[in-house]
């Protein structure tokens, strides 16, 4: 079995007084995770850097209510809600496996800002929240369509991407329309922060 990534000393920085409960996180995902089917059995010697501080750079972008959309292990939601225990999060999920870890979480760490939500985002309410996220769902033309309804008036999507964001932006282009998105644009987050920065694709709901 691969072993853990070593903790990075920037994590104590950017989760502050919370890094207890990220590390206590990240161990348990290092420990069920593989075995659970939440990540990959590759994933261990890069999880710090790949999976957690690729989520929780992102987390000063968020405020007032949150859906993280096909929360899977819990990124970013988990993360999130560990780094900011001032946004309500509602972590949506549709399989049953994963309901179960997110809800174990939850309870085991304290996170008394957060939802689990056994639902497809199809079925979820229109205009619930204040900011829908998604990291690693799929494509932005079919990301859009199922989170854009989601937001409020004047609302957020913060959507975490790889290195293609810009083309997939692109490529959105209809559905960008169509779901009346305005400023849309690519952030890079962590530069000279993090070994591998972050891309989201931030746009307005109106």
């Amino acid at each position: 079995m691969s072993e853990l990534e070593q903790e990075p000393p920037i994590s104590a920085e950017l989760f502050g007084d919370r890094i207890e409960i990220a590390r206590a996180f990240t161990a348990a995902l290092a420990r069920e995770g593989e075995e659970r089917g939440l990540i990959g059995p590759l994933e261990l010697p890069r999880l710090w850097t790949r999976h957690i501080l690729n989520s929780v750079i992102a987390a000063p972008l968020f405020r007032g209510s949150v859906a993280d959309i096909g929360s899977g292990a819990g990124l970013p939601g988990i993360v999130l809600a560990i780094a900011r225990p001032d946004v309500e999060w509602t972590l949506v999920e549709p399989m049953e496996r994963r309901i179960t870890w997110l809800n174990e979480q939850v309870s085991e760490l304290g996170l008394t800002n957060t939802t689990v939500l056994r639902a497809r985002a199809e079925d979820v309410p229109p205009a619930s929240f204040d900011v829908v996220t998604a990291r690693a769902v799929s494509a932005l033309r079919t990301l859009v369509p199922i989170t854009a309804p989601l937001v409020r008036d004047g609302g957020e999507l913060i959507l975490l991407k790889g290195m293609n964001a810009a083309n997939e932006v692109e490529a959105a282009q209809k559905q960008i329309k169509k779901f009346r998105l305005s400023d849309v644009r690519v952030e890079v987050l962590g530069e000279g922060v993090l070994p591998e920065t972050t891309r989201v694709v931030r746009a307005r709901v109106r």
